[in-house]
């Protein structure tokens, strides 16, 4: 027995030396798949959509009614332009508006007065001279009309409001500074419209699909932003567009094994904000992408995610159906492609997706 055991003692060692290699190798082509094509990147910024308040009449500012980084709500006034100027133009306006009316009514009167005599007391000439004068004052009227209510809406424009609900930013205005129509003088961040956008790699973006479940981790905080992938850009810059010397193209060398890879913005929308995590647009996101087949638990799943990976690491990430929107000129294309799937059975790796503008192609050997 013992000598049965000192022989198969060396041949064990060699086994286990063996299965040791081996899983360092599958567990090093994990690694490798992971970092170059799993569906994450540290280059991921929260956006926000800000609101650039500028006064539509100018005049001196004699009222601010708010601080930097408060919450305002939509139509809270925001600063008081002097309306001394604007409610003397109302009155004004009013007063012309008053005299346009009387002088319409006299008119009117006296073109209809002239209209039910008889000949022998007016000529058809005369009449319509009257007519004519009655209908320039009907249009003079109406002018001091529109000209009463744009006095009235410029009163009200001095009063300037949020168009959004936010936070009041790099307010520097005060009392007594003048405000030019146009200039924009707040800015006021819009707090419903905020958004992660993720810059991945082009290849991560065969694992990136609309609707995605989508974790956010900003920086200092432990807990994600939850979210789902909204829309895909479908274009990014090329810089070898760019013309060169006497018009003609102005092509960047590349290396032939070292290519770096293009990163294409990828808009998540969130969905949930964990407590105690602020939104600030600007902060960095790490951003990754879950698969349907990641929710999935237990031991079959995790050797499907692993026979996954060691197929990607050999033959690359197969492209899902319907994954992304083809565009215009290709949507044709690919309602026919999936047609066929249902008709012969293709997989969707099968499928040949469409590229974006500014991507890396890569020739195949035949």
């Amino acid at each position: 027995m013992s000598r049965a055991i000192r022989l198969l003692l060396p041949w064990m060692r060699r086994l286990a030396t063996l299965a040791i290699m081996a899983v360092a190798g599958v567990m090093a082509l994990v690694t490798w798949d992971y970092y170059v094509a799993a569906p994450w990147t540290r280059d991921g910024r929260v956006r926000v959509q800000v609101a650039s308040v500028a006064p539509q009449i100018s005049g001196q500012i004699t009222e601010r009614r708010v601080v930097d980084n408060q919450f305002v709500h939509k139509g809270d006034v925001l600063y008081v332009i002097d309306p001394f100027d604007f409610e003397v133009s109302v009155r004004t306006n009013k007063a012309v508006l008053e005299q346009r009316a009387a002088d319409l009514q006299v008119k009117q009167v006296q073109s209809e007065r002239r209209q039910h005599l008889t000949n022998l007391a007016t000529t058809p000439e005369e009449q319509q001279v009257f007519a004519g004068t009655a209908l320039q004052a009907k249009a003079a009227f109406d002018m001091a009309h529109q000209q009463l209510a744009q006095a009235e809406i410029n009163l009200q424009r001095t009063e300037v409001r949020s168009p959004v609900n936010g936070y009041v930013t790099n307010l520097l205005l005060s009392v007594g500074d003048y405000a030019r129509q146009g200039a924009v003088m707040v800015s006021v961040i819009d707090s419903d419209s905020y958004w992660v956008d993720g810059y991945f790699e082009e290849t991560k973006m065969a694992r990136v699909c609309i609707g995605d479940r989508v974790e956010a981790k900003l920086m200092g905080y432990a807990q994600p932003i939850v979210g789902h992938v909204s829309t895909v850009t479908r274009g990014i810059g090329v810089a070898n567009a760019a013309s060169g010397v006497q018009g003609l193209p102005n092509v960047d060398p590349v290396y032939t094994w070292v290519r770096l890879a293009q990163r294409v913005p990828v808009r998540i929308a969130i969905d949930e904000v964990p407590k105690g995590v602020p939104l600030v647009a600007g902060m960095t996101a790490t951003v990754t992408v879950r698969e349907p087949g990641e929710r999935q638990s237990g031991p079959r799943a995790v050797l499907a995610g692993l026979k996954a990976r060691l197929t990607d690491v050999f033959d690359g990430p197969p492209a899902r159906a319907s994954c992304i929107p083809a565009t215009t000129k290709d949507r044709g294309k690919t309602e026919t492609l999936a047609s066929e799937v249902e008709d012969t059975g293709l997989t969707p790796g099968q499928i040949t997706p469409g590229l974006a503008p500014g991507m890396t192609a890569s020739p195949t050997s035949p």
